[in-house]
């Protein structure tokens, strides 16, 4: 099965949207981690 060229850039466009909501959804957990945790996290002896 062939894909045309309008079929293989929407597939294209589909692809970039769903890692740009994947890299916002781990940058938004990343922060609120961060934000519940507290900023004396890395004031912690190693």
């Amino acid at each position: 099965m062939q894909l045309s060229e309008e079929q293989l850039k929407r597939r294209h466009k589909r692809s970039v949207a769903i890692a740009w909501i994947l890299a916002a959804l781990v940058s938004l957990f990343f922060v609120v981690t961060i934000v519940r945790l507290g900023g004396n996290v890395l004031d912690r002896p190693l």
